[in-house]
């Protein structure tokens, strides 16, 4: 049952978008991620369809968020008779953050203040969750974010990769008309196995000109495990103002 509770924190990680601020994090320097060797110059059709996507997705409002709170609701399962309904929350001001999940076992929290990071749950930290997902779209263009085509496996999918200066990366796949992301891959280390996670995303909320995900479904492959979930926010608040003392270690 704890396991499978981690698992759904490491699931919320990467759904939820960045607020803008410093440059990257290296709060997790334990996970090593497979090798990703782009172009140097990145691929000129998949940067454009990559800033079409960006601009879909709030454009300058979307980089220029500063603050993000997501409260909701999800739905995880690891196997045909085992389904356990959780409420979340995460709070996100640039580097800092705070991820809280109630479920009916153990309440999990984990918290960064930008430079460290404590959790509830000994020797257990996340992945960097600014360099997996929707955050990557944020910093496209910037130094050391590169834009490349799809793999070859994607065939003639519209999409795109941004791989972080670290090596992370995250494969989108985008609405042909709209040019929203409508589900994306992503695949890391965590304890010494490769992780894939999928996400398809079912309904986007416009906040402030910005699209966050409001109900998506989401698959977590760890290999001896494969974990499925759903997610569904009730409340999205963008810029607005949180508290320092909100990302305070020992709170």
């Amino acid at each position: 049952m704890m396991r499978t509770l981690i698992i759904l924190a490491l699931l919320l990680a990467p759904v939820i978008a960045r607020a803008q601020s410093k440059d990257a994090t290296n709060e997790s320097e334990k996970a090593k991620v497979p090798e990703s060797v782009p172009t140097a110059s990145g691929d000129a059709a998949a940067l454009e369809t990559a800033r079409k996507s960006f601009a879909a997705h709030g454009g300058v409002a979307l980089k220029n968020m500063k603050t993000l709170i997501v409260r909701g609701s999800a739905q995880v399962s690891g196997s045909p008779t085992q389904t356990i309904d959780t409420a979340f929350v995460t709070i996100f001001s640039g580097e800092k953050y705070r991820l809280e999940i109630d479920n009916p076992m153990r309440p999990l929290k984990q918290i960064s203040n930008g430079e460290s990071t404590v959790s509830n749950i000994p020797n257990f930290q996340l992945p960097p969750i600014n360099r997996l997902g929707l955050p990557m779209l944020q910093r496209i263009e910037e130094k050391g974010f590169v834009v490349t085509a799809l793999p070859a496996s994607a065939k003639k999918k519209t999409g795109f990769r941004i791989t972080s200066p670290e090596g992370y990366f995250t494969d989108f796949l985008v609405d042909d008309k709209s040019f929203e992301i409508k589900s994306y891959e992503a695949t890391y280390s965590y304890e010494g196995r490769t992780v894939t996670t999928a996400v398809e995303i079912d309904k986007y909320r416009d906040v402030d000109n910005v699209k966050i995900p409001e109900k998506y479904s989401q698959r977590f492959d760890l290999g001896f495990v494969t974990i499925y979930s759903s997610f569904k926010a009730k409340e999205i608040l963008v810029n607005t103002e949180v508290a320092d003392d909100v990302f305070r270690l020992d709170n």
